[in-house]
C-alpha cells in the first residue's frame, strides 16, 4: 500500500512538472506584459511606421550630398572626315585621304562651386534631421498623452472596483439590519437598486481602458491582443517645479524646430554665396589629336597633329543676377522666420508652465486635505448608518461625495501629467519625468 501511494504521488508530481513545462510554450499562458514609459517610448521610436518613413528623408538628403560634390563629366568625341563619296580614277577608296579627330574636353568649375554645393547639401541634411526630431517631439507628446490616458483609465477602473466592493459590504450590512428590523424594505430596495450604477461605472471604465490600450497599440504598430498588453507607471504628481527661466533656456538650446530655423539661415547664406559663384565664368579646356592622311600641310611630312583650345563664355547678359537677389532675400526671410519661431518657443513654454503650475496648485489641497476628509466623512457616516445613527440619505450623500472627490482627483492627475508632457514638448526634451 505504501509503495502504491508513493508511485501515485511520484506520477502526480511528474505530471504537474510536465504540465508546467509545456505551459511555458503556450502563447498567453502568462499574465499581461506591462511596459513602463521608457519601454513604450523605445518601442514607439523603433516601430512607428510614420516616424521610420520620415527618417528615410534624412538618409535621402545624405545621398544628395554625394550628388552635390560630383565633378562635371569630361566629354569625348570622335570625328572622321574626308571620306570620298565617289570613285577616283575608277577606283573607290573611301578610307584613303580621310582624317580622324578624337577630342577630349572638360568644364572647369571655378570659385569653389563644388565645395559650396556640398556645404549647402550638408546644411540641408542638418535641417532635415532637425525637422525629423521635431516630428518625433510632437509624436512622442501624442504618445505620452495616450499613455497617461491609459494610466488614468486604469486608476478609474480600480477606483470603481473598490467602490463596488465597499458598496457590496454596505448591502450585506443593510440586509442584516433589515432582518433585524432596523430598516424598512423600501430602504433596502433603494440601496440594492443603486448597485447598478456601480456596475455601469465599472463597465464604462473597462471600455475606456480597452479603448485607450487599442489606441496606444495602434501608435506602436503592435498587434498584441489587448488582454495581453498593459502599461505601468506612477499616476501621481510632483510639486518640484523649477523657475520659468530654467525651462526657457532649456527650450532655446533643445527645440529642434528652432534649430532647424537657425540652420536654414546658414543654408540661405551658403546658397547666396553659391549664387555669386555660379555667376562666375567657367572655362572649358579641350584637346584633340588628328591623323590626316591627305597631308594638306606642305611644310611637314607628318600625318599626326595635336591641338589645344580654351572656351570661355562671355557672361555679358546672364550673370545669375536673379538667383543672387533671390538668395539675398531668402536670408532675410529665414531670419524673420527664426524670430517668429523663437517667440513661439517662449509662448509654448510659458503656457505649458502655467498649466503645470495651476494643476499643482489644485492637486496639493486634494492630497493634503480633501482626499482624507472625504474618506473620513464617508467612513464616519457609514459607521453611524450601520448603528442606526445616520439616515439612508446621509449615507448615500457621503458615498456620492467621496466618489466625486476621487474622480475629480483622478481627472486632475491626468490633467497634470498631460500638462507635464506639454511642458516637455515645449522645451524639446523631458524635463518632468
Amino acid at each position: 500500500m505504501i509503495s502504491q501511494f508513493r508511485t501515485a504521488t511520484n506520477y502526480q508530481a511528474g505530471l504537474f512538472l510536465v504540465t508546467l513545462l509545456l505551459g511555458c510554450d503556450i502563447p498567453g499562458a502568462f499574465a499581461q506584459t506591462s511596459y513602463n514609459w521608457d519601454q513604450i517610448k523605445a518601442k514607439f521610436e523603433s516601430s512607428n511606421p510614420a516616424l521610420r518613413a520620415d527618417a528615410d528623408n534624412v538618409d535621402e538628403m545624405r545621398a544628395e550630398e554625394i550628388t552635390a560634390y560630383l565633378r562635371p563629366n569630361p566629354q569625348f568625341s570622335l570625328t572622321e572626315d574626308g571620306t570620298a563619296i565617289a570613285p577616283s580614277h575608277g577606283v573607290w577608296s573611301p578610307l584613303s585621304g580621310t582624317f580622324v579627330v578624337p577630342s577630349f574636353s572638360y568644364l572647369h568649375e571655378r570659385d569653389h562651386k563644388r565645395e559650396l554645393r556640398l556645404e549647402s547639401a550638408k546644411e540641408g541634411t542638418r535641417i532635415t534631421q532637425s525637422q525629423h526630431e521635431d516630428l518625433e517631439r510632437n509624436m512622442v507628446f501624442a504618445l505620452r498623452a495616450q499613455f497617461v490616458a491609459t494610466l488614468q483609465a486604469k486608476f478609474v477602473l480600480d477606483l470603481a472596483k473598490a467602490d463596488l466592493g465597499y458598496y457590496d459590504h454596505i448591502i450585506e450590512i443593510s440586509r442584516d439590519r433589515f432582518k433585524a428590523g432596523d430598516i424598512a424594505q423600501i430602504d433596502l430596495d433603494r440601496i440594492e437598486l443603486l448597485r447598478v450604477q456601480y456596475e455601469s461605472e465599472i463597465e464604462t471604465a473597462i471600455v475606456n481602458l480597452r479603448t485607450a490600450k487599442i489606441q496606444l497599440l495602434q501608435m506602436l504598430d503592435d498587434r498584441t491582443p489587448v488582454d495581453q498588453f498593459d502599461v505601468t507607471g506612477p499616476f501621481d504628481f510632483s510639486d518640484n517645479l523649477k523657475p520659468l527661466d530654467t525651462y526657457r533656456d532649456a527650450a532655446l538650446a533643445a527645440r529642434p524646430d528652432l534649430q532647424a530655423a537657425l540652420q536654414t539661415i546658414q543654408q540661405s547664406d551658403t546658397n547666396h554665396k553659391l549664387a555669386i559663384s555660379n555667376g562666375s565664368t567657367d572655362p572649358t579646356y579641350s584637346a584633340w589629336y588628328t591623323w590626316n592622311s591627305s597631308t594638306n600641310n606642305p611644310n611637314t611630312d607628318h600625318l599626326q597633329t595635336l591641338g589645344l583650345s580654351v572656351s570661355i563664355p562671355l557672361r555679358i547678359f546672364d550673370r545669375n543676377q536673379g538667383e543672387k537677389k533671390r538668395t539675398l532675400i531668402d536670408i532675410d526671410r529665414s531670419q524673420q522666420a527664426s524670430e517668429a519661431i523663437r517667440a513661439q518657443v517662449f509662448s509654448d513654454v510659458d503656457t505649458a508652465y502655467e498649466l503645470v503650475r495651476s494643476n499643482i496648485a489644485l492637486l496639493k489641497p486634494y492630497k493634503e486635505k480633501y482626499n482624507d476628509q472625504a474618506l473620513r466623512v464617508r467612513d464616519t457616516v457609514t459607521f453611524a448608518y450601520e448603528h442606526g445613527g445616520a439616515s439612508l440619505m446621509d449615507f448615500l450623500n457621503a458615498q456620492s461625495d467621496y466618489r466625486q472627490v476621487q474622480l475629480a482627483y483622478a481627472q486632475l492627475l491626468g490633467a497634470y501629467l498631460t500638462a507635464a508632457g506639454q511642458l516637455n514638448l515645449a522645451v524639446g526634451r523631458e524635463v518632468i519625468p
